[in-house]
């Protein structure tokens, strides 16, 4: 029996109320996810042919219009997975560090759609298989529940389901951006982590520290598909200030179009340039 949409409605609302720039429908049990007027579905994604090429002709205009030049074909596809992966990844991050449930998500399970007006991420919809959840969860009998004993196995869920989904999609990219498995997943890893760090601070109530304590447990390293560690660390203000970061375990290729613009958590960032950014950033 299909997943009742209630069982994750909670937590995708919370989400999107948050981040209005992202919406997360989950279509009706037995319709095909929508693939036309401006979706596309993931595992269109996934096989690399047409779909992905009129996918990332939007990464292309973009980066032209943005920033006046053209970038190289394994820029634009960088670029690409990063809008796609980042709030993918969300659909099953948020659910678990909210509410302890775990959906998994095939790709022909998910549709995208980054064109819709006065949504800048764009618009997701997901309908799960399953999900996952601990003992003594309300949502434990609902139809396509699988109850796991405890934090752990539900730790191990995340990175099955986060698994599942992106891996044919890094493979309908991977040729495009010219990276293989290490590379990829290493991309994959910092999605999972800074797109759920990132919207946990927006939850308020200490809930970015929690969702970087929950992160750390998630992947500590030698978590393979995924490459090394959450990777968070702590710096230190001019005037004793605690400043954390971490560190990617991939580039984004922003480089190749402002070499001066990198990121705080990039890997070609000095500790000094992240100082200055992060002060600058919470004044």
């Amino acid at each position: 029996m299909p997943v009742p949409p209630s069982a994750l409605a909670d937590a995708y609302t919370r989400l999107t109320k948050v981040f209005p720039g992202l919406d997360i429908t989950q279509p009706p049990a037995g319709t095909p996810v929508p693939q036309h007027g401006g979706w596309i579905t993931a595992a269109a994604l996934a096989e690399g042919d047409t779909g992905l090429d009129t996918f990332l002709a939007w990464d292309d205009a973009q980066i032209l219009r943005d920033y006046g030049q053209s970038a190289r074909t394994d820029v634009v596809a960088s670029f690409g997975l990063h809008r796609y992966a980042w709030p993918a990844c969300l659909l099953i991050t948020v659910p678990w560090f909210l509410l302890r449930r775990v959906p998994r998500f095939p790709v022909t399970h998910v549709s995208y759609d980054r064109t819709a007006p006065g949504l800048p991420i764009g618009r997701l919809a997901a309908r799960p298989t399953t999900f996952a959840c601990l003992p003594g969860d309300p949502a434990a009998t609902l139809p396509g529940a699988r109850v796991v004993p405890d934090e752990e196995a539900l730790r191990t869920e995340v990175r099955a389901a986060v698994a599942e989904h992106l891996e044919p999609v890094l493979a309908g990219f991977g040729p495009r951006m010219r990276r293989r498995g290490r590379a990829l997943w290493g991309m994959a890893t910092d999605e999972v982590v800074e797109g759920l760090w990132y919207v946990a601070h927006l939850f308020g109530d200490g809930e970015q520290e929690r969702a970087r304590r929950e992160l750390e447990l998630l992947l500590p390293g030698a978590t393979k598909p995924y490459v090394g560690s959450a990777a968070f660390r702590e710096l230190t203000g001019p005037n004793g200030e605690s400043l954390p970061t971490r560190d990617r375990a991939s580039c984004c290729m922003f480089y190749t179009l402002r070499p001066a613009d990198t990121c705080p958590t990039c890997p070609r960032t000095c500790d000094a340039d992240r100082v200055t950014r992060l002060l600058a950033a919470a004044s």
